[in-house]
C-alpha cells in the first residue's frame, strides 16, 4: 500500500544544505523489518517512523540505513516539525527510545530537549594516526560517542572518516564560547559522515558542562565537506540541554510498502 514520506532538510543554513530526512507518518502495518528496508532504500543517515494513532504522546522510531537507534538529534526536529507545522498540532513531546523528547517550535527554529542526564568520562580511545586531539571524552547518547577536541577548524576539516573507532564526533572552537566547526563520523552503524547531528550537539553540551562551563549557547557549523551546510544551535543550563534549527520540506515522496 502507498504511504507518504515527507523528505525533508533538517539543520539547513538559511536555505541551503541541512541532513536529509524522511518521515513517515503512516505506520500501519509495518514491521520491524519493513521499517528498516525503508530506512536502507531512502538511504538518508536516519528516517523516522512516527504514529500518533494512538492519541496523546506521538512515538517514534528512528532507524539509519543499517539499524534502529533509541536517539537522534535530526529527527526528532524534523519529526516536531512535520507534527507542528502539518499536524495535528498541539504537540509537546515525543516519546522515543530514551523517553519522552520535549519538542517546542520557536519562530523558524524547532528545539528538543532530551529526558536524560547524558554520563561523561574521559576517552579510553586511541586516536593515533588519525587525529591529535586537545582532548577527548566518551559521552553516553546512550551509544558511547567519542567527543574529540582538535586545536582548529582545519584541524577537523583535514579529517578523514576513522575505522573502528565508533561514533566519532570532532569539534575545534571557531570562536571560543560562541561558535563550533564539527564533524561527525558513524561507519559502524552505517553512516559514513553525518551532515548535522544533534544528539552529538547534545553531547558536545554535556562535555562543555562537564568541563565547567555550567550554562551557555553555541552555534554549531558542520556539513560543508561533504556539501551539506548546516547550522545547529545549542543552550544548555543545570536545567538540562536543548538543541534546535531550521528545516525545509523537498518533497513528499510515495513509498510502496
Amino acid at each position: 500500500m502507498p504511504r507518504h514520506c515527507y523528505v525533508l532538510r533538517v539543520f539547513t543554513r538559511r536555505d541551503e544544505g541541512g541532513n536529509h530526512l524522511g518521515v513517515v507518518t503512516d505506520v500501519s502495518g509495518l514491521t520491524d523489518e519493513a521499517m528498516q528496508g525503508i530506512a536502507a532504500e531512502l538511504g538518508f543517515s536516519e528516517t523516522i517512523f512516527v504514529d500518533w494513532r494512538r492519541g496523546g504522546v506521538p512515538t517514534a522510531r528512528i532507524f539509519t540505513p543499517g539499524r534502529e537507534l533509541p536517539f537522534a538529534g535530526h529527527p526528532l526536529v524534523g519529526a516536531g516539525w512535520v507534527l507542528l507545522a502539518i499536524g495535528p498540532g498541539g504537540v509537546d513531546r515525543i516519546a522515543c527510545g530514551v523517553g519522552e523528547v520535549a519538542v517546542r517550535r520557536d519562530g523558524d527554529t524547532v528545539w528538543i530537549r532530551p529526558p536524560f542526564d547524558q554520563e561523561v568520562s574521559r576517552s579510553r580511545t586511541s586516536f593515533a594516526g588519525w587525529a591529535d586531539p586537545l582532548d577527548a571524552w566518551e559521552v553516553r547518547m546512550p551509544l558511547p560517542y567519542q567527543v574529540v577536541e582538535l586545536a582548529t577548524p582545519d584541524d577537523v576539516a583535514g579529517l578523514s572518516p576513522p575505522d573502528g573507532l565508533g561514533e566519532v564526533y570532532a569539534w575545534a572552537w571557531q570562536e571560543e564560547a560562541r561558535a563550533v566547526k564539527a564533524r561527525f563520523f558513524a561507519v559502524d552503524i552505517g553512516v559514513v559522515e553525518d551532515p548535522a547531528t544533534g544528539s552529538a550537539a547534545v553531547a558536545l553540551a554535556a562535555v562543555l558542562r562537564h568541563t565547567g562551563r555550567r550554562t551557555g549557547d553555541v552555534v554549531i557549523s558542520q556539513g560543508d565537506e561533504i556539501g551539506h551546510p548546516s547550522t545547529l544551535r545549542v543552550r544548555w543550563s543545570e536545567g538540562g540541554v536543548e538543541v534546535g534549527g531550521t528545516v525545509r520540506r523537498d518533497e513528499v515522496r510515495e513509498l510502496e510498502t
